[in-house]
């Protein structure tokens, strides 16, 4: 098949087959994952699909967590960390295990994007026990569309929705937007950058008004592993940040 084409294409042959045989991630699985950066995207597991994710971002915190498919239109999933794991302080665990919901509404279509809606408690960075919040706060409640395209070797997709966190003792209970882009360059080499308005991060506690922009370099080493170095706030836009933040993420993902 040439010219441009959905990537979900091979996913809805999927499911009328009833998914792929056991123990074979779908082709997709690697460069169309879940969220981007810290944005979430419309994809969800499969039935019988787990993913574990383990995070390193700066002050020695580390954050796990795994998710399962439980239908073809059901993901949930847990998570937890803390700062300062790696290094000789005593950890800054999270208060809680946080949750992760999702359900696909819409599958992608060849001119209409997929749609999904969902909730995320699982905040980026350091838990901060006097606000209750993470250095970049969780979704909330959100709905996301993404549309993703295939052009020869090249793979690309578009992302946009719109967030309402749950995190409110700075006292910015606005609701948010987000837009984001993921390619998979090569066979090995994907990019990913997004930006999140941060409509409810402008009061000058953590967020300074111009947004959080995100970029992350994924290493695709194999179909069911993804390595991703991340850059955020490359537009300076946390108040107690001097530079930008760097993170380090892998993603795995099998079959039960």
């Amino acid at each position: 098949m040439s010219g441009f084409v959905t990537a979900y294409a091979q996913q809805r042959v999927d499911r009328q087959v009833g998914g792929p045989p056991p123990g074979q991630v779908p082709r997709q699985a690697a460069w169309q994952p879940m969220q981007l950066i810290d944005c979430p995207t419309a994809g969800t597991l499969k039935r019988g699909y787990f993913n574990v994710v383990m995070q390193a971002y700066p002050g020695g915190g580390i954050m796990a967590g795994t998710n399962i498919g439980m239908s073809n239109r059901i993901t949930l999933g847990i998570s937890y960390g803390g700062a300062g794991i790696l290094s000789e302080n005593k950890p800054n665990w999270d208060q809680n295990i946080q949750f992760n919901v999702k359900l696909s509404l819409i599958d992608e279509g060849f001119a209409l994007p997929a749609f999904t809606v969902g909730f995320c408690s699982q905040g980026s960075g350091a838990y901060d026990d006097s606000l209750n919040r993470y250095d970049f706060k969780s979704k909330g409640f959100y709905g996301v569309a993404s549309k993703t395209y295939a052009y020869r070797n090249q793979q690309f997709g578009l992302h946009g929705g719109i967030n309402y966190s749950m995190e409110q003792d700075d006292n910015d209970k606005n609701a948010d937007f987000f837009l984001g882009f993921d390619s998979r360059l090569n066979n090995d080499i994907g990019l990913v950058m997004e930006y999140d308005f941060a409509l409810n991060d402008d009061r000058h506690i953590y967020g300074d008004g111009r947004g959080y922009l995100n970029l992350s370099i994924q290493w695709l080493y194999a179909e069911n592993l993804v390595m991703e170095f991340m850059l955020k706030n490359l537009t300076n836009n946390r108040v107690p940040a001097s530079s930008m933040w760097r993170g380090f993420r892998v993603t795995y993902v099998e079959h039960f």
